[in-house]
């Protein structure tokens, strides 16, 4: 089965609300070969991206892939602000979880191709940063468990983004040392903080910047990049709530819904 053909049948599950029980093909043993799935799987979903997660990749497949994150689109439909008593969607019989993330607003558009990115730089191309949620979820419910090269194949294991409130001053908060508590019905479920990721979330806008510029993809002015989740990834299902807590002062929340079946 091509890629195109892969990309083909999780596009169909996504648009018909629909679980896969198996992975539609033979599992890519690349990277490269994952990113070419999701760049068809991009082009026949045919909707506007709004902006791109960061998940990680932790060893030993960090060694055997050699790269410690990954990439997927987050489209336009499915991004929410926080003050439209937002709701999320999982795919019932499929994988849902969510992520408490900082988000992050690049401030103009940057050349295609480039893929040299530096920390320094990447924080000066940063218009501001948010709290947020990314919603992930997939047709395919084992996801997750069969490695990084069929998450990247299916947007990332991307369904959403619940964008907060921005952070007022962050090149001064530190916040990436901020506790971050994520919790589901009013129980916390887990605490982090962002500097835990290699080079934290700065690193995660580099890996994203030169991640887009060697697979010939824009990135235009206000872009949003979810820069991966600092409390770890936790299963929800339809009916639950989720806030999370970011340092002394801000928190962001969403509800759970199932995605309509088609």
């Amino acid at each position: 089965m091509t890629a195109a053909e892969i990309a083909n049948h999780f596009v169909a599950a996504r648009q018909r609300g629909q679980h896969l029980a198996d992975y539609p093909g033979t599992v890519p043993d690349t990277l490269a070969a994952a990113y070419a799935v999701q760049d068809a799987a991009i082009a026949a979903f045919a909707l506007p991206v709004l902006g791109w997660k960061v998940g990680r990749i932790f060893p030993p497949l960090s060694d055997s892939f050699g790269a410690n994150r990954l990439s997927g689109p987050i489209f336009k439909a499915t991004t929410l602000s926080d003050g439209q008593l937002a709701a999320g969607q999982v795919f019932v019989g499929g994988f849902g979880a969510a992520e408490a993330e900082f988000v992050i607003n690049i401030a103009s558009d940057l050349p295609l191709g480039r893929q040299d990115y530096t920390l320094e730089e990447v924080e000066d191309l940063i218009a501001a940063v948010h709290v947020g949620i990314e919603i992930a979820s997939s047709p395919l419910p084992t996801i997750n468990e069969l490695g990084p090269a069929v998450t990247v194949s299916d947007f990332g294991n991307n369904n959403g983004l619940i964008i907060g409130a921005p952070i007022e001053n962050w090149q001064s908060s530190n916040f990436a040392d901020w506790t971050v508590d994520l919790e589901i019905d009013g129980t916390v479920v887990g605490k982090g903080a962002a500097n835990s990721f290699p080079d934290g979330p700065i690193g995660s806008v580099r890996f994203l910047l030169n991640n887009l510029g060697a697979r010939g993809i824009p990135v235009p002015a206000r872009t949003w990049i979810s820069s991966g989740a600092v409390t770890g990834v936790h299963k929800v299902t339809p009916g639950q709530s989720v806030r999370a807590f970011f340092g002394p002062k801000l928190s962001v929340n969403c509800t759970i819904e199932a995605t309509p079946i088609i």
